[in-house]
């Protein structure tokens, strides 16, 4: 089976920095400054370049080929393993707190949302993200959904049926691990619909995503992208640790041959349904911490350009303390 190229285009920047947090935001490590653009004899150096922001060293624009993500590397993070983990807890309480504005912004009469949408494929590190990103958040803020094969009410439905049922309402975080992109990947790699109804599809999940939106739900879309080698090697520790044994399934080794069908599967997905109001965002993943913090800090950042505040809920304070007083 070939294995995924590991050319990269993208080079190291410092960690991204949150827009603004209800806090004192927390300084990240690392602030040699990069940029994507190699310097050229008679021009700034790098290190005079003011550095990426994360998205747009993720994010899928126009040009973007799969093959050329490098998944060991680390973009927007000069530090290694230690200073990544380090990061991700020293901005776990901006994540809280962005949260509970959120909620709180919901209480009063708010009708705004985050959706994470989450693929990748087996092993690439998807049930961490929920373990240590999205365990920061309040479990009351959350609505988590796991896709997997549509149950028999699903399929007399639409494919995007099941999708609308698991939207988060006002004030909440949703978090699909898999997604409505399941009916592009992997129905389309194993011929589950003919090509000419797969083919619709990828129009009507832009057409979904703008209903979303417009609704006031806020959408952040990641795909944790890890190597052939890396995967074979997670498999690997799999079989071979007991304590792991509960995560493998035959099946992951049978999705394995498919591998290039997943390639091209991903390429189409991610260029044909990455817009300007919900794009794509591929996360290097063969280092499990950076796929974390990453994802950490676009999350992060979408909540602050939603800026939720505290709600105004219209009481007469000095009458209700005056209230509490007489008690």
């Amino acid at each position: 089976m070939a294995k995924s190229k590991s050319k990269s285009n993208t080079s190291k920047a410092t960690p991204s920095k949150s827009k603004a947090t209800p806090n004192k935001a927390k300084a990240t490590p690392n602030k040699a400054k990069a940029t994507a653009k190699k310097s050229k004899p008679g021009s700034k150096k790098a290190k005079d370049l003011p550095a990426a922001p994360l998205e747009e060293l993720l994010r899928v624009d126009r040009g973007f080929r799969l093959e050329d993500v490098d998944c060991e590397s680390t973009p927007g993070f000069e530090g290694g393993k230690s200073a990544g983990q380090k990061a991700l807890a020293e901005h776990a309480p901006e994540l809280g707190d962005w949260q509970e504005k959120l909620y709180a912004e919901s209480k009063g009469g708010g009708q705004r949302s985050l959706l994470l949408v989450v693929q990748g494929l087996d092993t690439s590190g998807k049930g961490g993200l929920m373990r240590h990103v999205v365990s920061q958040i309040d479990p009351e803020g959350i609505r988590a959904t796991a896709f997997k094969a549509p149950t028999a009410e699903e399929r007399r439905h639409d494919f995007l049926w099941r999708v609308r049922n698991a939207l988060p309402g006002p004030g909440k975080i949703g978090v699909f691990d898999r997604s409505h992109y399941e009916d592009v990947l992997v129905v389309r790699v194993h011929d589950l619909v003919p090509r000419s109804e797969w083919s619709k599809r990828y129009a009507e999940i832009n057409a979904f995503e703008r209903e979303v939106i417009a609704s006031g739900t806020r959408i952040v879309k990641v795909m944790t992208h890890i190597s052939s080698d890396e995967q074979k090697a997670r498999l690997r520790r799999r079989l071979e640790r007991p304590d792991k044994h509960y995560k493998y399934n035959p099946g992951d080794i049978d999705e394995r041959l498919h591998w290039d069908d997943y390639m091209e599967a991903y390429q189409a997905a991610l260029t044909k349904t990455s817009t300007k109001g919900a794009p794509w965002y591929v996360v290097p993943a063969n280092k499990k911490w950076y796929a974390r913090y990453a994802v950490q800090q676009l999350l992060l950042n979408a909540l602050a350009d939603m800026a939720p505040t505290w709600p105004e809920m219209g009481w007469d304070i000095p009458a209700e303390l005056a209230r509490l007083d007489a008690t």
